[in-house]
Protein backbone atom coordinates (compact mmCIF):
# COMPACT_ATOMS: atom_id res chain seq x y z
CA UNK A 1 0.00 0.00 0.00
CA UNK A 2 1.35 3.46 -0.90
CA UNK A 3 1.58 6.33 1.53
CA UNK A 4 -1.26 8.15 -0.27
CA UNK A 5 -3.69 5.21 -0.17
CA UNK A 6 -6.97 5.94 1.56
CA UNK A 7 -6.45 9.73 1.56
CA UNK A 8 -9.27 11.92 0.18
CA UNK A 9 -8.80 13.36 -3.29
CA UNK A 10 -7.24 16.85 -3.41
CA UNK A 11 -9.74 19.71 -3.23
CA UNK A 12 -10.91 20.89 -6.62
CA UNK A 13 -10.43 17.64 -8.50
CA UNK A 14 -13.94 16.23 -7.98
CA UNK A 15 -16.78 17.64 -10.09
CA UNK A 16 -19.40 19.79 -8.39
CA UNK A 17 -22.59 17.74 -8.27
CA UNK A 18 -24.51 20.90 -9.15
CA UNK A 19 -22.77 21.14 -12.54
CA UNK A 20 -25.50 19.11 -14.22
CA UNK A 21 -27.99 21.86 -13.40
CA UNK A 22 -25.88 24.66 -14.89
CA UNK A 23 -27.92 25.08 -18.10
CA UNK A 24 -31.08 25.60 -16.04
CA UNK A 25 -29.24 27.93 -13.62
CA UNK A 26 -28.05 30.02 -16.58
CA UNK A 27 -31.49 30.08 -18.19
CA UNK A 28 -33.16 31.21 -14.94
CA UNK A 29 -30.53 33.87 -14.34
CA UNK A 30 -30.98 35.24 -17.86
CA UNK A 31 -34.75 35.45 -17.40
CA UNK A 32 -34.55 37.18 -14.02
CA UNK A 33 -31.83 39.59 -15.19
CA UNK A 34 -34.47 41.35 -17.29
CA UNK A 35 -36.31 42.35 -14.10
CA UNK A 36 -39.00 39.71 -14.55
CA UNK A 37 -40.87 38.48 -11.48
CA UNK A 38 -39.82 34.92 -10.65
CA UNK A 39 -42.78 32.88 -11.99
CA UNK A 40 -41.88 29.89 -9.81
CA UNK A 41 -41.62 31.75 -6.50
CA UNK A 42 -44.96 33.48 -6.12
CA UNK A 43 -46.18 34.05 -2.56
CA UNK A 44 -49.90 34.19 -1.77
CA UNK A 45 -50.08 36.52 1.21
CA UNK A 46 -53.73 35.82 1.87
CA UNK A 47 -56.25 33.48 0.27
CA UNK A 48 -59.78 34.84 0.40
CA UNK A 49 -61.68 32.13 -1.47
CA UNK A 50 -61.12 29.31 -3.97
CA UNK A 51 -60.90 31.94 -6.74
CA UNK A 52 -59.29 35.04 -5.17
CA UNK A 53 -56.05 35.68 -3.25
CA UNK A 54 -53.80 38.59 -2.39
CA UNK A 55 -50.54 38.18 -4.33
CA UNK A 56 -47.80 40.82 -4.21
CA UNK A 57 -50.17 43.09 -2.32
CA UNK A 58 -53.02 43.09 -4.81
CA UNK A 59 -56.27 41.24 -5.44
CA UNK A 60 -55.62 38.37 -7.86
CA UNK A 61 -58.01 35.96 -9.55
CA UNK A 62 -56.71 32.40 -9.21
CA UNK A 63 -56.70 30.44 -12.46
CA UNK A 64 -53.92 27.98 -11.74
CA UNK A 65 -54.70 26.12 -8.53
CA UNK A 66 -56.27 22.74 -9.55
CA UNK A 67 -59.05 23.57 -7.08
CA UNK A 68 -61.50 22.26 -9.67
CA UNK A 69 -64.55 21.85 -7.46
CA UNK A 70 -63.77 24.74 -5.10
CA UNK A 71 -63.85 22.64 -1.94
CA UNK A 72 -61.03 24.38 -0.03
CA UNK A 73 -63.39 26.83 1.69
CA UNK A 74 -66.46 24.61 1.96
CA UNK A 75 -67.80 25.20 5.52
CA UNK A 76 -68.56 21.52 6.15
CA UNK A 77 -65.07 20.50 5.05
CA UNK A 78 -63.42 23.11 7.27
CA UNK A 79 -65.61 22.18 10.25
CA UNK A 80 -64.68 18.50 9.90
CA UNK A 81 -60.99 19.36 9.89
CA UNK A 82 -61.29 21.57 12.97
CA UNK A 83 -63.19 18.89 14.88
CA UNK A 84 -60.63 16.20 14.05
CA UNK A 85 -57.79 18.53 15.02
CA UNK A 86 -59.40 19.10 18.42
CA UNK A 87 -60.23 15.43 19.02
CA UNK A 88 -57.19 13.63 17.56
CA UNK A 89 -54.37 16.19 17.62
CA UNK A 90 -52.11 17.51 14.89
CA UNK A 91 -50.56 14.30 13.55
CA UNK A 92 -50.20 10.54 13.85
CA UNK A 93 -46.38 10.33 14.12
CA UNK A 94 -46.47 6.92 12.51
CA UNK A 95 -46.97 4.76 9.44
CA UNK A 96 -50.33 3.30 8.45
CA UNK A 97 -49.08 -0.20 9.34
CA UNK A 98 -47.98 0.86 12.82
CA UNK A 99 -49.82 3.49 14.87
CA UNK A 100 -50.82 5.70 11.94
CA UNK A 101 -54.28 4.35 11.12
CA UNK A 102 -56.90 6.35 12.98
CA UNK A 103 -60.65 6.07 12.66
CA UNK A 104 -60.57 8.96 10.19
CA UNK A 105 -58.33 7.07 7.77
CA UNK A 106 -60.82 4.21 7.64
CA UNK A 107 -63.70 6.66 7.20
CA UNK A 108 -61.85 8.32 4.34
CA UNK A 109 -61.32 4.95 2.63
CA UNK A 110 -65.01 4.16 3.20
CA UNK A 111 -65.91 7.42 1.45
CA UNK A 112 -63.69 6.51 -1.50
CA UNK A 113 -65.26 3.03 -1.77
CA UNK A 114 -68.71 4.60 -1.80
CA UNK A 115 -67.71 7.33 -4.26
CA UNK A 116 -66.28 4.85 -6.79
CA UNK A 117 -68.59 1.93 -5.88
CA UNK A 118 -65.49 -0.27 -5.56
CA UNK A 119 -64.44 -2.92 -3.07
CA UNK A 120 -61.08 -1.55 -1.95
CA UNK A 121 -59.53 1.83 -1.24
CA UNK A 122 -56.07 2.69 0.02
CA UNK A 123 -55.08 6.20 1.15
CA UNK A 124 -51.53 7.46 0.63
CA UNK A 125 -49.87 10.59 1.99
CA UNK A 126 -49.75 12.20 -1.48
CA UNK A 127 -50.95 11.46 -4.99
CA UNK A 128 -47.32 11.21 -6.07
CA UNK A 129 -46.78 8.42 -3.56
CA UNK A 130 -49.92 6.63 -4.73
CA UNK A 131 -48.49 6.32 -8.24
CA UNK A 132 -45.00 5.60 -6.92
CA UNK A 133 -46.32 2.88 -4.62
CA UNK A 134 -48.80 1.04 -6.80
CA UNK A 135 -46.74 1.09 -9.99
CA UNK A 136 -43.45 0.05 -8.35
CA UNK A 137 -45.14 -2.71 -6.35
CA UNK A 138 -47.25 -4.19 -9.14
CA UNK A 139 -44.62 -4.20 -11.90
CA UNK A 140 -41.11 -5.36 -11.04
CA UNK A 141 -38.15 -6.83 -12.82
CA UNK A 142 -39.10 -8.86 -15.91
CA UNK A 143 -42.56 -7.26 -16.00
CA UNK A 144 -43.51 -4.63 -18.56
CA UNK A 145 -45.04 -1.21 -18.04
CA UNK A 146 -46.57 0.28 -21.15
CA UNK A 147 -47.22 3.99 -20.81
CA UNK A 148 -48.06 7.15 -22.72
CA UNK A 149 -44.89 9.10 -23.44
CA UNK A 150 -46.46 12.23 -21.90
CA UNK A 151 -47.11 10.51 -18.57
CA UNK A 152 -46.67 12.43 -15.31
CA UNK A 153 -43.33 12.38 -13.50
CA UNK A 154 -44.80 10.30 -10.66
CA UNK A 155 -45.63 7.55 -13.16
CA UNK A 156 -42.11 7.50 -14.55
CA UNK A 157 -40.68 7.51 -11.03
CA UNK A 158 -42.89 4.57 -10.11
CA UNK A 159 -41.45 2.71 -13.09
CA UNK A 160 -37.89 3.47 -11.98
CA UNK A 161 -38.48 2.37 -8.39
CA UNK A 162 -39.94 -0.97 -9.51
CA UNK A 163 -37.21 -1.68 -12.07
CA UNK A 164 -39.73 -2.90 -14.67
CA UNK A 165 -39.16 -2.89 -18.42
CA UNK A 166 -40.68 0.39 -19.66
CA UNK A 167 -42.26 0.68 -23.09
CA UNK A 168 -43.58 4.11 -24.11
CA UNK A 169 -45.99 4.86 -26.93
CA UNK A 170 -46.93 8.05 -28.76
CA UNK A 171 -49.31 10.31 -26.84
CA UNK A 172 -52.96 9.21 -27.01
CA UNK A 173 -52.21 6.98 -30.02
CA UNK A 174 -54.39 3.85 -29.89
CA UNK A 175 -52.57 2.13 -32.76
CA UNK A 176 -49.18 2.77 -31.19
CA UNK A 177 -50.35 1.21 -27.92
CA UNK A 178 -51.60 -1.89 -29.75
CA UNK A 179 -48.33 -2.27 -31.69
CA UNK A 180 -46.30 -2.13 -28.46
CA UNK A 181 -48.51 -4.73 -26.79
CA UNK A 182 -48.27 -7.11 -29.76
CA UNK A 183 -44.46 -7.12 -29.52
CA UNK A 184 -44.35 -8.19 -25.88
CA UNK A 185 -44.12 -11.81 -24.73
CA UNK A 186 -47.62 -13.20 -24.19
CA UNK A 187 -46.59 -14.81 -20.90
CA UNK A 188 -45.02 -11.64 -19.42
CA UNK A 189 -46.67 -9.57 -16.71
CA UNK A 190 -47.95 -6.32 -18.22
CA UNK A 191 -49.30 -3.11 -16.71
CA UNK A 192 -50.69 -0.40 -18.98
CA UNK A 193 -50.62 3.01 -17.31
CA UNK A 194 -52.86 5.77 -18.65
CA UNK A 195 -54.18 9.12 -17.49
CA UNK A 196 -57.77 10.29 -17.84
CA UNK A 197 -56.80 13.93 -18.36
CA UNK A 198 -53.23 14.92 -19.20
CA UNK A 199 -52.29 17.87 -17.03
CA UNK A 200 -50.28 19.96 -19.47
CA UNK A 201 -52.66 20.32 -22.43
CA UNK A 202 -55.83 19.25 -20.64
CA UNK A 203 -56.60 16.63 -23.27
CA UNK A 204 -58.51 13.42 -22.57
CA UNK A 205 -57.25 9.90 -23.31
CA UNK A 206 -59.29 7.61 -25.61
CA UNK A 207 -59.79 5.21 -22.71
CA UNK A 208 -62.57 3.13 -24.26
CA UNK A 209 -60.33 1.92 -27.07
CA UNK A 210 -57.15 1.76 -25.01
CA UNK A 211 -58.62 -0.25 -22.14
CA UNK A 212 -60.26 -2.68 -24.56
CA UNK A 213 -56.99 -3.28 -26.40
CA UNK A 214 -55.01 -3.64 -23.17
CA UNK A 215 -57.34 -6.26 -21.74
CA UNK A 216 -57.32 -8.17 -25.03
CA UNK A 217 -53.54 -8.53 -24.64
CA UNK A 218 -53.71 -9.75 -21.06
CA UNK A 219 -52.53 -6.51 -19.43
CA UNK A 220 -53.70 -5.01 -16.17
CA UNK A 221 -54.72 -1.36 -16.49
CA UNK A 222 -54.05 1.56 -14.16
CA UNK A 223 -55.68 4.93 -14.86
CA UNK A 224 -54.58 8.11 -13.11
CA UNK A 225 -57.72 10.23 -12.74
CA UNK A 226 -56.07 13.06 -10.78
CA UNK A 227 -57.34 15.79 -13.11
CA UNK A 228 -60.78 14.34 -13.82
CA UNK A 229 -62.00 13.02 -10.46
CA UNK A 230 -64.93 15.09 -9.19
CA UNK A 231 -65.63 16.76 -12.54
CA UNK A 232 -65.82 14.28 -15.43
CA UNK A 233 -68.37 11.45 -15.56
CA UNK A 234 -71.97 11.31 -14.42
CA UNK A 235 -70.89 10.74 -10.81
CA UNK A 236 -67.56 12.54 -11.07
CA UNK A 237 -65.57 9.30 -11.15
CA UNK A 238 -63.45 10.44 -14.08
CA UNK A 239 -62.84 9.65 -17.72
CA UNK A 240 -63.06 5.90 -17.03
CA UNK A 241 -66.68 6.39 -16.00
CA UNK A 242 -67.47 8.72 -18.90
CA UNK A 243 -65.96 6.21 -21.36
CA UNK A 244 -67.91 3.30 -19.86
CA UNK A 245 -64.82 1.25 -18.96
CA UNK A 246 -64.49 1.85 -15.23
CA UNK A 247 -65.40 -1.79 -14.46
CA UNK A 248 -62.57 -3.00 -16.72
CA UNK A 249 -59.88 -0.87 -15.06
CA UNK A 250 -57.82 -2.68 -12.41
CA UNK A 251 -56.56 0.38 -10.52
CA UNK A 252 -57.68 4.00 -10.35
CA UNK A 253 -55.20 6.43 -8.86
CA UNK A 254 -56.22 9.85 -7.64
CA UNK A 255 -55.28 12.74 -5.41
CA UNK A 256 -56.92 14.86 -2.73
CA UNK A 257 -54.97 17.96 -3.76
CA UNK A 258 -57.20 18.85 -6.70
CA UNK A 259 -60.99 18.41 -6.73
CA UNK A 260 -61.07 17.18 -3.12
CA UNK A 261 -59.34 20.37 -1.99
CA UNK A 262 -56.85 19.06 0.59
CA UNK A 263 -53.76 16.83 0.32
CA UNK A 264 -53.19 13.09 -0.04
CA UNK A 265 -53.53 10.33 -2.61
CA UNK A 266 -55.41 7.10 -3.10
CA UNK A 267 -55.91 3.94 -5.11
CA UNK A 268 -59.23 2.15 -5.55
CA UNK A 269 -59.71 -1.31 -7.02
CA UNK A 270 -62.01 -4.32 -7.23
CA UNK A 271 -59.17 -6.85 -7.34
CA UNK A 272 -59.78 -9.55 -4.67
CA UNK A 273 -56.11 -9.61 -3.59
CA UNK A 274 -55.75 -5.83 -3.32
CA UNK A 275 -55.43 -5.62 0.48
CA UNK A 276 -52.04 -7.36 0.47
CA UNK A 277 -50.61 -4.14 -0.94
CA UNK A 278 -50.80 -2.63 2.55
CA UNK A 279 -47.93 -4.94 3.57
CA UNK A 280 -45.75 -4.86 0.46
CA UNK A 281 -46.07 -1.31 -0.93
CA UNK A 282 -43.00 0.57 0.32
CA UNK A 283 -44.25 4.17 -0.17
CA UNK A 284 -47.28 3.18 1.95
CA UNK A 285 -45.47 1.15 4.60
CA UNK A 286 -42.53 3.50 5.19
CA UNK A 287 -44.28 6.90 5.19
CA UNK A 288 -46.02 8.69 8.04
CA UNK A 289 -49.79 8.74 7.57
CA UNK A 290 -51.83 11.85 6.92
CA UNK A 291 -52.86 13.96 9.93
CA UNK A 292 -56.39 13.28 11.27
CA UNK A 293 -57.58 16.77 10.28
CA UNK A 294 -56.55 16.15 6.66
CA UNK A 295 -58.36 12.81 6.24
CA UNK A 296 -61.43 14.31 7.91
CA UNK A 297 -61.54 17.14 5.37
CA UNK A 298 -60.96 14.65 2.54
CA UNK A 299 -63.74 12.27 3.63
CA UNK A 300 -66.23 15.13 4.01
CA UNK A 301 -65.29 16.62 0.64
CA UNK A 302 -65.51 13.26 -1.18
CA UNK A 303 -69.00 12.60 0.16
CA UNK A 304 -70.14 16.07 -0.89
CA UNK A 305 -68.68 15.55 -4.39
CA UNK A 306 -71.10 12.62 -4.80
CA UNK A 307 -73.81 15.28 -5.05
CA UNK A 308 -71.82 17.79 -7.10
CA UNK A 309 -73.80 17.59 -10.34
CA UNK A 310 -74.65 21.30 -10.40
CA UNK A 311 -71.03 22.24 -9.81
CA UNK A 312 -69.90 19.89 -12.57
CA UNK A 313 -72.33 21.46 -15.05
CA UNK A 314 -71.26 25.01 -14.14
CA UNK A 315 -67.58 24.10 -14.46
CA UNK A 316 -68.20 22.60 -17.90
CA UNK A 317 -69.96 25.75 -19.08
CA UNK A 318 -67.10 27.91 -17.79
CA UNK A 319 -64.58 25.70 -19.56
CA UNK A 320 -66.45 26.14 -22.84
CA UNK A 321 -66.77 29.90 -22.27
CA UNK A 322 -63.08 30.42 -21.51
CA UNK A 323 -61.86 28.20 -24.34
CA UNK A 324 -64.10 29.91 -26.89
CA UNK A 325 -63.15 33.39 -25.69
CA UNK A 326 -59.41 32.76 -25.80
CA UNK A 327 -59.69 31.21 -29.24
CA UNK A 328 -61.64 34.21 -30.51
CA UNK A 329 -58.94 36.55 -29.16
CA UNK A 330 -56.39 34.71 -31.30
CA UNK A 331 -54.52 32.63 -28.73
CA UNK A 332 -53.21 29.19 -29.70
CA UNK A 333 -54.71 26.57 -27.39
CA UNK A 334 -53.67 23.05 -26.48
CA UNK A 335 -56.92 21.47 -27.67
CA UNK A 336 -59.28 22.32 -30.52
CA UNK A 337 -62.25 21.98 -28.18
CA UNK A 338 -62.50 22.19 -24.38
CA UNK A 339 -62.01 18.70 -22.95
CA UNK A 340 -61.46 19.30 -19.24
CA UNK A 341 -61.08 22.04 -16.65
CA UNK A 342 -57.56 22.73 -17.98
CA UNK A 343 -57.14 25.22 -20.83
CA UNK A 344 -53.55 25.42 -22.09
CA UNK A 345 -52.47 28.61 -23.89
CA UNK A 346 -49.39 27.89 -25.99
CA UNK A 347 -46.67 30.54 -26.02
CA UNK A 348 -44.13 31.21 -28.82
CA UNK A 349 -41.16 30.67 -26.49
CA UNK A 350 -40.12 30.76 -22.83
CA UNK A 351 -39.16 34.44 -22.85
CA UNK A 352 -42.51 35.64 -24.20
CA UNK A 353 -44.33 33.09 -22.08
CA UNK A 354 -42.70 34.48 -18.94
CA UNK A 355 -43.46 38.04 -20.07
CA UNK A 356 -47.08 37.12 -20.68
CA UNK A 357 -47.28 35.43 -17.26
CA UNK A 358 -45.99 38.59 -15.58
CA UNK A 359 -48.32 40.83 -17.59
CA UNK A 360 -51.28 38.73 -16.49
CA UNK A 361 -50.12 38.94 -12.87
CA UNK A 362 -50.00 42.73 -13.18
CA UNK A 363 -53.53 42.62 -14.55
CA UNK A 364 -54.56 40.66 -11.46
CA UNK A 365 -54.61 37.08 -12.78
CA UNK A 366 -52.53 34.09 -11.70
CA UNK A 367 -51.96 31.18 -14.10
CA UNK A 368 -49.28 28.48 -14.26
CA UNK A 369 -46.23 29.00 -16.44
CA UNK A 370 -45.15 25.56 -17.66
CA UNK A 371 -41.89 24.97 -19.49
CA UNK A 372 -39.74 22.13 -20.81
CA UNK A 373 -39.05 19.41 -19.82
CA UNK A 374 -42.41 19.20 -18.06
CA UNK A 375 -44.31 20.15 -21.20
CA UNK A 376 -44.81 17.93 -24.25
CA UNK A 377 -42.71 18.59 -27.35
CA UNK A 378 -40.66 21.23 -25.57
CA UNK A 379 -43.37 23.87 -25.68
CA UNK A 380 -43.93 26.73 -23.24
CA UNK A 381 -47.51 27.28 -22.16
CA UNK A 382 -49.73 29.11 -19.72
CA UNK A 383 -51.95 26.56 -18.00
CA UNK A 384 -55.35 27.75 -16.85
CA UNK A 385 -57.21 25.59 -14.32
CA UNK A 386 -60.84 26.55 -13.89
CA UNK A 387 -62.74 26.20 -10.63
CA UNK A 388 -66.44 25.48 -10.16
CA UNK A 389 -66.55 28.59 -7.95
CA UNK A 390 -65.50 30.93 -10.77
CA UNK A 391 -68.49 33.05 -11.68
CA UNK A 392 -69.57 33.82 -15.23
CA UNK A 393 -68.54 37.43 -14.55
CA UNK A 394 -65.06 36.33 -13.44
CA UNK A 395 -64.58 34.40 -16.68
CA UNK A 396 -65.44 37.57 -18.61
CA UNK A 397 -62.96 39.50 -16.46
CA UNK A 398 -60.30 36.85 -17.12
CA UNK A 399 -60.78 37.17 -20.88
CA UNK A 400 -60.31 40.93 -20.62
CA UNK A 401 -57.07 40.40 -18.73
CA UNK A 402 -55.79 37.97 -21.35
CA UNK A 403 -56.59 40.43 -24.11
CA UNK A 404 -54.80 43.31 -22.37
CA UNK A 405 -51.73 41.21 -21.49
CA UNK A 406 -51.60 39.58 -24.92
CA UNK A 407 -51.58 42.92 -26.71
CA UNK A 408 -49.04 44.40 -24.28
CA UNK A 409 -46.57 41.55 -24.87
CA UNK A 410 -47.28 41.12 -28.57
CA UNK A 411 -48.47 37.53 -28.16
CA UNK A 412 -51.68 38.46 -29.99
Amino acid sequence: MTADAGKPAPRGTAPDLFDKFQPLIDQRAALLSTGLTDPFNLVMQRVESPTVAICNGRRTILLGTYNYMGMTFDPDVIAAGKQALDEFGSGTTGSRVLNGTYQGHRECEDALRDFYAMDHAMVFSTGYQANLGIISTMAGKDDYIILDIDSHASIYDGCALGNAQVVAFRHNDVDALEKRLKRLPAEAGKLVVLEGVYSMLGDIAPLKEMVTISKAHGAMVLVDEAHSMGFIGENGRGVSEAAGVIDDVDFIIGTFSKSVGTVGGFCVSNHPKFEILRLVCRPYVFTASLPPSVVATAATSIRKLMHGGDKRRHLLENSKRLHSGLKTLGFQLGTDEPQSAIIAVIMPDLERGAAMWEALLHEGLYVNLARPPATPQGMTLLRCSLCAEHSTEQVAEILGMFEAAGRKTGVI
